[in-house]
């Protein structure tokens, strides 16, 4: 078996147990978006385009509320800054990688996909082809994305209300963070946001989310730097 091959397996694999929560979790979204007012075919081309679970909840929820465009955008675009933060931690491991990978890798880069990667790569350290891990974790991810999306539009409507899917979403976050919470400034980041997002929970147009996020990066940015401050002292 080729070293490609291998690793394109491997993430295929790691990414295994957390698919087990994101089927539910795209069914959800779904059927949430057709009730929100999107139509079927916008409902399936944003789980296409954006790929981006959280964002398309988001979307789909201010859409129901008719919220001004710019509060969706700002919205959005303050939740996904997380994003920023992946991209830096992996650019050591594919800062080498032809621009074509590179853009191929960052549409598929999601919390789901980042999660295990990462731990490999902090595993593994530098090796050749490792950029096919994280293309074997977040293609089968983006292909299980698309077919419960397709579940949850055409048939999300008659899944019985006693039946609760909600349970899947933050589950599912919860086993990608737990062994990501290494360091201080990881653990001090969740905790943060998380006490504001509960805190902020009743604002409207979900800016308790915004606020939490922007609480979450400002604590873990914070603290690392004092951190590598006093490592380079």
């Amino acid at each position: 078996m080729s070293e490609a091959k291998r690793n394109f397996i491997e993430g295929a694999r790691a990414e295994a147990p957390i698919l087990i929560g994101v089927f539910p979790f795209g069914l959800i979204y779904g059927a949430l978006a057709v009730n929100s007012g999107l139509s079927t075919a916008a409902a399936q081309l944003m789980s296409s385009i954006l790929f981006a679970g959280s964002a398309q909840f988001i979307t789909a929820q201010l859409f129901s509320e008719d919220t001004p465009a710019l509060v969706m955008i700002l919205t959005i675009a303050v939740v996904n800054l997380r994003h920023i933060l992946y991209s830096a931690s992996l650019a050591p491991h594919l800062k080498d990688l032809s621009l074509r990978w590179k853009v191929l890798l960052s549409y598929l880069l999601t919390d789901e996909a980042y999660a295990p990667s990462i731990l490999h790569y902090e595993k593994e350290g530098l090796a050749r082809f490792k950029h096919w891990f994280l293309l074997g974790a977040g293609g089968s991810l983006w292909l299980l994305w698309q077919l419960s999306t397709a579940i949850g539009v055409f048939w999300g409507a008659s899944i019985p209300e006693n039946i609760s899917l909600d349970f899947a979403l933050p589950l599912t976050f919860i086993a990608m963070l737990v062994p990501a919470l290494k360091k201080i400034p990881m653990v001090a980041a969740a905790l943060s946001a998380g006490v504001v997002a509960l805190l902020a929970y009743s604002l409207p147009y979900k800016l308790g989310l915004i606020l939490a996020a922007l609480t979450g990066i400002l604590v873990g940015a914070l603290l690392e730097g004092r951190q590598s401050a006093r490592e380079a002292r």
